[in-house]
C-alpha cells in the first residue's frame, strides 16, 4: 500500500479531478468565446497549473522523478503556449495547445490509475466509500460550477429572457 494522503498529494489529486471534469466541458460545449467559455476556461488552466506544480513536490518511492513529471513539464509549456496564443489571437494555435494539454492530462490520469500500486487504485479497493464520497464532491461542486456559469451566459446573451 503507498504511503498515506499528504496535503500535497490531496491538493494534486483534487486540482485534477477539477481539470479533468472543466476541461472536458469546455471542449464539448459549442459556445467557444464565450463568456462562460472564457471563465471555465481560466478555472481550468489554474487547475492545470496547480496540478503541473504540485506534481514536482511528488516524487517516486526512491525519490526521483518519472516520465509524468516530463509531461508536466510538456504540459506548462503547452498550457502557458496555449494562453498566450489566445491573448495573442490566434485561435487555432490556441484550441491545438489546450486539447493537447487536455488529452496529456488524460494520459497522465490513464498511467496514475494503470498501476495498481497507486494511490488511486488503492483507494478504490480498500476505501470505496471514501473514493466514491471524493468523486461525488468533485462532481457535484463542478457541476454547480457549470450550471452556475450556463445561467450566466443565459443572462449575458442579448435577447435572453429575464426571470423574475
Amino acid at each position: 500500500m503507498p504511503s498515506p494522503w499528504t496535503f500535497l498529494i490531496a491538493l494534486h489529486a483534487i486540482a485534477a479531478g477539477y481539470a479533468l471534469i472543466f476541461g472536458a466541458v469546455n471542449l464539448l460545449k459549442r459556445n467557444k468565446g464565450s463568456a462562460a467559455h472564457k471563465i471555465l476556461g481560466r478555472i481550468w488552466a489554474a487547475t492545470m497549473y496547480v496540478v503541473v506544480l504540485t506534481s514536482f513536490g511528488i516524487r517516486t518511492i526512491d525519490g526521483g522523478f518519472n516520465w509524468l513529471h516530463a509531461l508536466s513539464v510538456l504540459t506548462f509549456c503547452t498550457l502557458t503556449l496555449g494562453l498566450w496564443s489566445v491573448r495573442k489571437g490566434n485561435i487555432r494555435a490556441h484550441q491545438r495547445f489546450m486539447t493537447g494539454s487536455y488529452f496529456g492530462l488524460i494520459g497522465a490520469f490513464i498511467g496514475v490509475v494503470a498501476v495498481p500500486d497507486r494511490r488511486l487504485p488503492q483507494m478504490a479497493v480498500h476505501d470505496l466509500v471514501g473514493m466514491t464520497l471524493w468523486v461525488a464532491a468533485l462532481a457535484l461542486t463542478a457541476g454547480l460550477t457549470v450550471a452556475g456559469l450556463t445561467q450566466l451566459r443565459q443572462k449575458t446573451t442579448p435577447g435572453a429572457s429575464v426571470r423574475h
